[in-house]
């Protein structure tokens, strides 16, 4: 089945790519922008997307015609930007994890407990001078990040029991993003990572292929994990961005007064899906306790903090690249703790 599904996002895709440039109704060419990403048409994500869609065809509409594709319609996120990269589709969204292995770079975002609070985490990245080395050092690969999308805090959440403390997690099989630097994160708190595609955790939960997984609450409420998770704790170990990447070709051929659009769009992307995200996190809490029966938990983060310590220095003594711009979210940091 998995398979299949990507054969068949795949032939999608090259059927798109042959028809980037069709016009509607075929009477005036426009240039067709296709943005794909993995969320519901619910989500902060989508909701800002099409509010970009409405911005560039208000602005740019006799030029441009954009199309959003939810839910991994054009595949996975790691298909996305595959096909990201080779032109087929022009944006996507695409998790950290994934930018990682493109970029080491990025791995530093990946990092538990990175960020002493949100505060300090939103002021990092709307920080270009910290944030822009990253955001390009993809363009050999054939894309570029233009904007990041808060995908607020990662916590556990478990089908047959609370995680209060790293000890907790002994024994369980936790899905994790597909990358190097969560799996050891997993290793260090005791449990066993089991890296796969998010499309794929709703079915692994429910047959019990795993016992749990790490993300935002929205995770409970768009994509049902609520319905077999009941137990959700703020661990509150990472707090790692989405990023929308674009081809790197198609940025750079744009005339300078529609990059200009462009720019100012992808602003309006980041401003809507922040408001968006605050009000989503609340409806998703409230639906989860009181429809799905979700218990949520605050465990003592100090055990968690201690036991992935080992992670930063390894990470930065592997990557000197990443240590100034560590050294800065330090200092962001600083600003902020008590």
């Amino acid at each position: 089945m998995k398979c299949a599904k990507k054969i068949l996002a795949l032939s999608f895709a090259a059927l798109l790519s042959l028809t980037a440039l069709t016009g509607c109704g075929g009477s005036e060419s426009k240039r067709i922008v296709r943005i794909g990403h993995n969320q519901s048409m619910e989500h902060p994500t989508h909701i800002a997307l099409s509010a970009f869609e409405e911005f560039i065809e208000e602005n740019l509409g006799d030029k441009y015609d954009v199309e959003v594709y939810p839910s991994e319609l054009l595949g996975s996120q790691t298909d996305m930007v595959q096909l990201t990269q080779t032109g087929a589709i022009d944006f996507c969204v695409a998790s950290n994890a994934i930018l990682e292995t493109f970029s080491k770079n990025y791995e530093i975002f990946n990092l538990p407990y990175l960020f002493v609070n949100a505060d300090a985490y939103h002021e990092v990245m709307d920080n270009e001078e910290i944030t822009d080395q990253l955001f390009k050092s993809t363009e050999k690969a054939g894309f570029e990040a233009v904007t990041w999308l808060d995908a607020g805090t990662r916590n556990f959440y478990t089908v047959n029991k609370q995680i209060e403390s790293p000890a907790d997690l002994k024994g369980l099989k936790i899905r994790v993003q597909q990358s190097p630097t969560n799996v050891e994160m997993m290793r260090l708190l005791g449990g066993s990572a089991t890296p796969m595609g998010f499309g794929e955790v709703y079915t692994a939960l429910q047959s019990n292929i795993i016992d749990g997984a790490e993300n935002n609450e929205l995770a409970l409420t768009d994509n049902g994990h609520g319905e077999v998770c009941k137990y959700y704790s703020y661990d509150m170990h990472q707090m790692v961005p989405d990023i929308l990447i674009g081809n790197y070709n198609f940025l750079n051929e744009l005339p300078e007064s529609d990059r200009e659009i462009f720019e100012e769009g992808f602003k309006l992307i980041n401003q809507v899906e922040r408001e968006e995200w605050t009000s989503a996190v609340e409806a998703a809490k409230k639906r989860a306790e009181e429809e799905m029966g979700v218990n949520f938990f605050y465990p003592d983060q100090a055990p968690f903090v201690e036991a992935c310590q080992p992670l930063h220095e390894s990470v930065l003594a592997g990557n000197p690249d990443i240590v100034p711009i560590y050294d800065a979210i330090q200092e962001v940091n600083a600003k902020y703790s008590e």
